[in-house]
């Protein structure tokens, strides 16, 4: 295999998984561990992904597109939306974050609800723009493109003296412990604005997500309400977060 087919079968086992390990990509694509290692410092070199001790994840920058994100486990996010739709009542004020799951939210909602949305997604607002009866707010910024999401200051400012009654967070970590965390320090002061200005906090985490940090804290598992997940509620892997008091779905 030449090295740039391996390089980019490390970036689409990353867009899948979030983060892959030397020693497995080592044994998949039959070369050494040095072979690998020196393939993710020159993909960590040109910004495309973060290399860690022992492997590699994602960063805030990866080049794939909204597009091709929204196909990763696509079945388990239509069931994790499907149990937070009912959450969302007539006349609330929501605020929703982005990410892939939070966009499957927005294409889930009743075509009869009533509700004001403010959002700092790009995808959300547009696809929310079609739903006949939301009032759709887009809140502005700087862009991060590979995300699509409007980040720092005027986001930041815009939210200050918003009063949501339930706010939809993407996260790319959460632990019971730990609470909510993420890899880029911008992104996550413009969540942490998001998530304070609303009197109910849902976290809508794949379940390979659970139990897994990130650098900089989003917010104390004490600020978040509710769990929602693709597995059942009472599934071992969720067993912490309702001794912890959250309303796990």
């Amino acid at each position: 295999m030449l090295k740039q087919e391996r390089q980019n079968f490390i970036l689409e086992e990353i867009r899948k998984h979030n983060r892959v390990l030397s020693s497995e990509l080592s044994l998949t694509l039959n070369v050494s561990e040095d072979t690998i290692r020196r393939d993710l410092k020159e993909l960590s070199d040109s910004g495309q992904i973060k290399k860690v001790h022992g492997g590699a994840m994602q960063n805030a920058y990866i080049p794939f597109s909204h597009k091709d994100r929204e196909i990763y486990a696509h079945d388990e996010k239509v069931t994790i939306v499907r149990k937070a739709v009912p959450l969302i009542q007539d006349d609330f004020v929501v605020v929703m974050d982005g990410g892939t799951t939070n966009l499957e939210l927005a294409r889930q909602l009743p075509l009869d609800l009533q509700a004001t949305v403010f959002t700092n997604s790009l995808p959300i607002a547009l696809q929310l723009s079609e739903h006949p009866k939301v009032e759709t707010i887009f809140i502005g910024g700087k862009i991060l493109k590979n995300a699509q999401v409007a980040v720092g200051l005027d986001v930041i400012n815009f939210v200050r003296d918003l009063h949501a009654d339930i706010c939809f967070i993407g996260t790319r970590s959460l632990h019971h412990d730990l609470g909510i965390t993420d890899f880029d320090r911008e992104e996550t002061l413009t969540k942490q604005a998001l998530l304070a200005c609303a009197k109910h906090v849902v976290s809508l985490p794949l379940s390979e997500k659970l139990n897994t940090t990130q650098p900089y804290k989003v917010a104390h598992i004490e600020n978040v309400h509710t769990i929602i997940t693709e597995l059942a509620p009472d599934d071992a892997l969720l067993s912490e977060y309702w001794r912890k008091g959250l309303q796990v779905l």
